[in-house]
């Protein structure tokens, strides 16, 4: 009986699908990087991958990074968070509400506290009286905007160089910079091809780095590690696959489920900390922007694991930073590599012979070639834009390679694997 069970097994046709190995990754990272050198050089901004512009990159997809790594925690526990932005909004209250009187660390610790909180709401909506994951998220996200509106109303608006919007002045956290900086800003600024852009790329991630980014990146690994190579990790995984199963061999589902949405909405909620406290170090209303939702679509670009989530809020971070720091000019070269990595991905579908979406891409491809050769000035409104379309296509481009967890966001009552 067992040599059948093995023989069959072995017998099973195996995935089309390869797994992205290292080297590959590596390979790809480096294409990447010599792709944006190309593109600097053709289109002239040169500012593209300056250390400035890497820098504010960076700060910028911490936020996205954290939302994005929150709603993976609980997606592959099996619960879809929707109210990402709500538990960023929690955050960025008590972030800078604690951060103002006690300190920024105090803050931070705080903003985790009140993320978590709104986890823990929606833990109890979801997972304890099963309702629908999108209806619990959309009231997490409506609740913490109200609730931090009235807060603000009895706390910043009485404090000095505060207001009913805004808190008062937060201490910044210490900012570090590598050694060899300097001479890399040096190279940065030669222009060489692909030399000055490596120059570019590194001393952006090595000068003037905040002590809560070093944290916030090794939460990256941290996560991998703990979900994919502990006892831990596999219970939890097992219940966003199949919680049935998993309560069958003894796995305490409801408790990894609250165990992991609690996470998110801590990770969430220290995102919205960095938001209040390194990057604008103040709190204002409305300052999340949206920022839990592209993570959320980070989270799923990256196929649900950790790396891949770094790289699409990478991309959505590096978006943003262009239009803030180069504007028209910046975006237009975005264009033109949009225009290129279409042109590559339509050739490889026609070489998969996969005609249809060739052909999309295609055209696509061709009209921003076009507009890039037509346009002098790209008009303010789709520079501010530029970080939503690209988020569009990305996930557009990406979608047929997506496996989320097989129960993500599936009712799950106690008992059913008895």
């Amino acid at each position: 009986m067992s040599t059948k069970t093995v023989s069959a097994t072995s017998a099973a046709p195996k995935s089309g699908r390869r797994k992205l190995t290292l080297p590959w990754i590596l390979l790809i990272i480096a294409a990447g990087i010599v792709l944006v050198s190309l593109v600097r050089t053709v289109s002239g901004a040169e500012d593209l991958t300056s250390i400035g512009q890497i820098s504010g990159a960076l700060e910028l997809a911490i936020p996205i990074g954290l939302a994005g790594l929150g709603g993976l925690w609980a997606e592959r526990a099996g619960v879809v968070n929707i109210g990402l932005e709500g538990m960023m909004i929690l955050g960025t209250w008590f972030g800078a509400w604690a951060g103002y009187q006690w300190g920024p660390w105090t803050g931070v610790l705080v903003g985790i506290l009140g993320g978590a909180l709104g986890g823990l709401l929606h833990a109890i909506i979801t997972v304890t009286f099963n309702v629908n994951h999108i209806v619990s998220g959309v009231a997490v996200n409506i609740l913490a905007l109200g609730f931090t509106q009235y807060l603000s109303n009895f706390t910043f608006a009485e404090a000095a160089g505060g207001s009913s919007k805004q808190s008062p002045r937060i201490e910044g956290i210490k900012e570090i910079t590598l050694p060899g900086a300097d001479w890399l800003a040096d190279i940065q600024e030669k222009h060489w091809f692909l030399v000055s852009d490596l120059a570019g790329i590194i001393g952006g991630l090595v000068t003037e780095l905040s002590l809560l980014t070093v944290v916030a990146l090794l939460l990256i690994p941290g996560t991998w590690w703990v979900l994919w190579r502990t006892a831990f990790g596999l219970r939890l995984r097992s219940c966003g696959e199949n919680p049935v199963a998993a309560e069958s061999l003894g796995v305490n589902v409801y408790k990894y489920k609250y165990i992991a949405v609690i996470v998110s909405g801590g990770l969430a909620g220290l995102g919205g900390a960095f938001l209040a406290i390194v990057s604008t170090g103040i709190y204002q209303e409305g300052q999340t922007g949206g920022r839990g939702y592209i993570g959320l679509a980070a989270m799923i670009f990256g196929n649900w694991m950790p790396g891949g989530m770094a790289l699409g809020a990478g991309l959505f971070g590096f978006t943003d930073s262009l239009k803030l720091r180069g504007g028209a000019e910046n975006v237009l070269a975005m264009v033109l590599l949009i225009a290129i990595l279409l042109a590559l991905f339509a050739g490889w579908q026609l070489y998969k012979k996969k005609y249809l979406q060739a052909g999309i891409s295609a055209v696509c491809a061709a009209v921003l070639f076009l507009g890039y050769l037509l346009i002098d000035e790209i008009p303010s409104q789709f520079v501010d834009a530029a970080p939503y379309v690209t988020t569009l296509l990305v996930l557009a481009l990406s979608a047929q390679r997506l496996r989320m967890p097989k129960a993500d966001g599936m009712p799950y009552q106690k008992g059913q694997g008895k």
